[in-house]
């Protein structure tokens, strides 16, 4: 019998899903596959995924809000909604902590993994938004809007923005290693399973990620692709043909040795290693000059401890890591959409 060499692999790539259709706060997400409607869940998370992201912390504020306070300010957020920007709202610890509240089991802080180097002040806070939308300046102009209705009661802690690179309709978009980025995501009719609680609530997992575009691009492009695990062009799992074909971490070429080398990212991120357990990536690039590009990792999932897995064999063993540094770092609670009638701060309980 064949034995797998010991895994090691898989950079932290991202990238959309233009799969479910678009929902307003009050509409209901996609039919589960057996056929049930699924409980009500927030914009920006299965919706198709437009040009541009603006993400934004918040802290409460030194006044020591109440938790009714922060209620209204989370109610008057929802119930405004931004023309053509959705609004994605998930509580991190320190809310909980702070309100006295008890936090979602699984809601916990990540842990310092091997080789991060976070700056706490462009990571963390009490409570993260989403805003996704066509236009920056509408996303923007959005986040301000936030920021207002919530004075005195949330300070805002940082903001960060990113972009989709161009590409054709229908298909993948590339990341800035120049490969394509999200096609492992879960169908439409995987996420009741590996999202969604059965309230419609998930979790929130977001990783900045600094990429040394030169240095990758220099390499010849086989190179590359033995550090992805992919081809360039097509995007296909090495030893296959076509993009969507099956990860095979037991292909191997005619000399013996494994397609997909043993560090290699794909092989290391590979749902097989957690039981088939998935995430839905919905990542964005950034450009803040001076030599700062990379990925916005924002992944949606049931539980956190799942991207901790992950991540503890990609920071000990990706050959990405030679090109990538995780720089900041976030979670938070996705609270499930209120229903007709009700208020997105009544879900914070």
């Amino acid at each position: 019998m064949t034995v797998l060499p010991p895994p090691r692999r898989r950079a932290l790539l991202v990238a959309p899903l233009a799969a479910a259709a678009a929902c307003a706060p009050s509409a209901k997400s996609p039919d589960a596959s057996d056929g049930r409607p699924l409980a009500r869940v927030q914009h920006g998370i299965a919706t198709p995924q437009p040009a541009r992201v603006l993400l934004a912390a918040y802290d409460l504020a030194p006044t020591r809000p109440t938790t009714a306070a922060v209620r209204r300010a989370l109610s008057a957020w929802w119930s405004r909604p931004a023309p053509d920007v959705t609004l994605t709202v998930a509580a991190g610890p320190g809310l909980y902590r702070g309100l006295g509240l008890t936090a979602p089991s699984r809601l916990k802080d990540l842990p310092r993994f091997p080789r991060d180097r976070l700056d706490a002040d462009r990571g963390g806070g009490d409570v993260l938004v989403q805003l996704c939308g066509q236009d920056a300046a509408a996303c923007d102009r959005a986040a301000t809007r936030l920021t207002s209705r919530a004075a005195g009661v949330l300070s805002p802690r940082w903001r960060q923005t990113g972009f989709l690179p161009a590409h054709a309709t229908g298909q993948t978009p590339r990341n800035l290693f120049g490969f394509k980025d999200g096609t492992e995501n879960p169908a439409a009719g995987e996420l009741t399973r590996w999202v969604w609680d059965g309230d419609g609530s998930t979790y929130l997992v977001y990783r900045r990620i600094h990429m040394t575009v030169d240095a990758f691009t220099a390499l010849p492009v086989p190179h590359q692709e033995q550090v992805l695990g992919r081809h360039r062009a097509s995007g296909a799992p090495l030893g296959a043909q076509r993009e969507h074909d099956p990860v095979d971490l037991y292909a191997k070429s005619p000399r013996g040795r494994y397609d997909i080398p043993a560090d290699a990212h794909v092989r290391l991120a590979h749902s097989r290693l957690d039981g088939g357990a998935r995430i839905l990536r919905r990542g964005y690039s950034y450009d803040d000059g001076a030599g700062d590009q990379g990925l916005l990792f924002l992944a949606y999932m049931r539980d956190p401890a799942l991207f901790v897995r992950v991540q503890e064999r990609l920071a000990t063993g990706d050959a990405m890591n030679a090109f990538v540094e995780h720089r900041a770092s976030a979670v938070g609670y996705v609270l499930a959409a209120p229903p007709p009638g009700g208020s997105l701060g009544d879900q914070l309980r």
